[in-house]
This record gives structure tokens, sequence and C-alpha cells, in this order.
């Protein structure tokens, strides 16, 4: 072997395999899929999960436990140190003023979810759907209120649709 023949045959790119360019291609005629069957037609796909036939896993492994998740409950959580940065001054705090300030977005969720990460020093009338132990307590160490209240987002998006003329 010569230091020149070294890069033969070694190509930095494989070239594609191009079918149906007659039988001295050696993909001619079939075009590499063989007689019949549905992987010689147009458009054959053959599926992630499909085991050449035989029953996929996800069917073959036994099913236990239950899963809820059309029920589940998303909620918008929000921080005791949000609360602390974004209202300088003691007072009654609801999902308005939560979206006023942009701590809460969208409509997507089931409610608001006030958790205890942080300190308060003032005293806050926080108005949520649900506190963590932590944030309730937290709230009224600092004299403040915990008050759970209907969550009332999806129904406010419609009223304002409606007063809008829409």
């Amino acid at each position: 072997m010569q230091l020149h023949d070294v890069s033969q045959g070694i190509q930095r790119r494989k070239k594609r395999k191009r079918v149906g360019r007659g039988v001295g291609s050696g993909h001619g005629k079939t075009s590499s899929k063989g007689h019949k069957g549905h992987s010689s037609r147009q458009g054959f796909k053959i599926g992630a999960l499909f085991e050449g036939g035989q029953i996929t896993l996800a069917r073959r492994v036994p099913k236990r436990g239950f899963f809820n998740g059309a029920f589940k409950k998303e909620y918008a959580l929000v921080n005791l140190a949000d609360l602390a940065a974004f209202f300088p001054e003691a007072g009654v705090i609801d999902e308005a003023a939560l979206r006023s300030k942009g701590l809460v977005k969208g409509y997507a969720h089931d409610g608001i979810k006030v958790l205890g990460d942080g300190e308060v020093k003032l005293a806050y009338e926080v108005r949520a759907t649900k506190f963590s132990a932590s944030a309730a307590a937290k709230l009224e160490a600092a004299g403040g209120k915990a008050v759970v209240a209907p969550y009332v987002g999806k129904v406010a998006k419609q009223d304002g649709a409606e007063a809008c003329g829409a």
C-alpha cells in the first residue's frame, strides 16, 4: 500500500441510492422493494412502533394503575417573594391585581396557588384559590390574611368579551 492509495474509495458523503434507473444500475425494475406486498406500494410508511407483525410492546405489557389526566387541575403559581417584589404597599391582592402586574397570564389554568417561597413583611390580604401551608402561615405572621376565593378567570374573560360587543 502506498500513501496515495489511502484515500481511495473513502468519500466524505455517501452517495444516495438512485432507484428505478434501469436494470444495469442494480436498483431497477422493483427499485429494491421486492415483489408485491404493502411495503412495495407507493406511499408506504412503516409505523414507529411496528415490530414486523408481532404484537407491539405497548400491547404486550400488562396495564396497571389509573391516570386521571383529563381531570387534573393546573394552577398558576405565585410565590411570596413575587408578591413582596411587585406590591410595595400593604393591601388586597386578588386575581385582577396579579394579572395587572403580569404574575398571572392566560386562562389555561384552573386557579391561582400561592406558594411560601420568600419572606413577607407587609400585611397583605391575598385572595387566591389555594395556599400552601407555609404561605398561609407566613402571611398571617406578617399580619395579613390568606383568603380562599373561587377562581373566576375564565368567567371574567367571557364577561369581558360580551362587554366589548363580541
